[in-house]
């Protein structure tokens, strides 16, 4: 090659640096929008704050908190229920104790005797006795 062609090669090469730049800066704008279009779009509306966040656990920690209250509540109803309860079978069990005594004392020889006595009635003379054994009889079944 001679060096008249290559001061043409050379002199053609500046010419395509000046376009290469503007160019370069055209393919990566247009890279930048298309890698900024795969994300959504967010706008200051959109976009959760540190103060919403805590506003949300605030509110759902309350709840969680009235709930085991009510729930405690209702358990502990029914712990006084339940002591009521067993007051009252004990009440009742002593009512059915005394009532028993009660019908064992009309139930005593004595009081029974005194009572027949004040009836009119007398002890007998000859008592007799029921004699509830099998008779013995030579006969055999067989």
């Amino acid at each position: 090659m001679s060096i008249a062609s290559a001061r043409k090669v050379s002199a053609a090469r500046p010419a395509t640096k000046k376009v290469a730049p503007k160019a370069k800066k055209q393919v990566a704008e247009r890279t930048a929008e298309i890698i900024s279009g795969l994300f959504p779009e967010m706008s200051s509306g959109a976009r959760a704050t540190h103060k919403h966040f805590a506003t949300f656990l605030t509110v759902v920690s309350a709840l969680g908190f009235l709930t085991l209250l009510g729930i405690n509540t209702l358990l502990a109803q029914d712990a006084f229920t339940l002591s009521n309860l067993k007051i009252e079978a004990k009440a009742v069990a002593d009512q059915r104790d005394a009532i028993n005594r009660s019908i064992d004392s009309y139930a005593a020889p004595e009081r029974l005797a005194a009572a027949a006595t004040a009836l009119g009635m007398r002890p007998s003379e000859t008592p007799v006795f029921l004699d509830l054994t099998p008779p013995a009889s030579g006969v055999t079944n067989g």
